[in-house]
């Protein structure tokens, strides 16, 4: 996971792009210009060379006074500088609200049709409990980040596709050699257009945050999953349902499988789980046993 080359884009309000592009300066160092164009861009060169942008995103509730921050290519040692980008803007006034997401994009040149097909098989198992865990709004479901659908899931399953060009067509419905930009099947909470459009795999289930540690831990999930899929033999397809009192173990047994054990993953695993019921040691509550007098007590174990 630590390999890895990612993007991030954070969609905010309450403050104008130049602010916030002045606000990542601040961080990152280099020159701030107004680009424009239809995305009504500002521009910070960072001293490094990469480009930070804040730009238009008009599916944002504050028409004047949004941002959406996009990020240059990262990789997992630029994590403490996304952090620090993070509270920047956020010290700069910038604010989200339920119009804002966060989406997390995965360079995919290191993946074939065989770690992709894994890839959807472990998200389409796992997402229903992904989504409690993210918090993601039922609407957002409904619209800009919809869950892999079973049948596809199962034809990819199925079929077994060998090439990205046999994934392509099961993907679309077709064979698309030229996928256009705003395809309706990019608004999935995993993203495979992304693959083919721009040679990256999205990830669309998070509501935004300008919480840094919130942050650094959506991007280590997203690592950390993607990782599991290209490393694994293969995947299981079967949707796993969720229980409700046992959802918080559950999901931490997730995470441990992904690799996110010891202390630098404290963190994340606490962001994380914080939405969920029940115990995080014991998937059907702490153990009772019998006491002096004969009655239940918790076990201290």
């Amino acid at each position: 996971m630590r390999d890895f080359r990612f993007g991030i884009e954070i969609e905010t309000v309450g403050q104008t792009r130049e602010v916030v592009a002045r606000a990542i300066q601040t961080v990152v160092g280099g020159e701030v210009r107004f680009v424009g164009a239809g995305y009504d861009t500002w521009e910070v060169r960072a001293s490094d060379g990469r480009a930070w942008k804040a730009m238009r995103d008009m599916s944002l509730s504050d028409p004047f006074r949004h941002a959406e921050v996009v990020s240059p290519i990262l990789t997992y040692g630029d994590l403490d500088l996304l952090q620090n980008v993070v509270r920047a803007v956020r010290a700069a006034g910038a604010t989200v609200d339920a119009s804002c997401g966060i989406h997390i994009h995965v360079d995919a040149v290191r993946f074939g049709a065989k770690g992709l097909v894994n890839l959807a098989k472990l998200v389409h198992q796992q997402e229903d409990l992904i989504v409690t865990a993210l918090g993601t709004q039922q609407q957002r479901l409904r619209t800009f980040t919809r869950k892999l659908d079973s049948t596809l899931v199962q034809r990819i399953a199925s079929e077994r596709p060998q090439t990205l060009e046999d994934l392509n067509r099961l993907w679309y419905g077709r064979h698309n050699r030229r996928p256009a930009h705003y395809d309706s099947s990019r608004y999935h909470g995993l993203n495979l257009h992304s693959v083919w459009f721009r040679g990256t795999i999205e990830f669309r289930w998070f509501e935004a945050t300008l919480h840094a540690g919130k942050v650094k831990a959506y991007v280590q999930f997203v690592l950390a999953l993607a990782a599991k899929a290209l490393n694994a033999k293969a995947a299981a397809a079967r949707k796993r349902k969720v229980t409700r009192e046992s959802s918080k173990y559950d999901f931490r047994v997730l995470l441990l499988r992904l690799g996110m054990i010891g202390d630098e993953f404290k963190s994340a695993r606490q962001h994380l789980l914080a939405n969920l019921e029940g115990s995080a040691a014991w998937k059907n509550g702490r153990p009772l046993t019998a006491s002096a007098s004969g009655g239940p007590v918790e076990a201290d174990l």
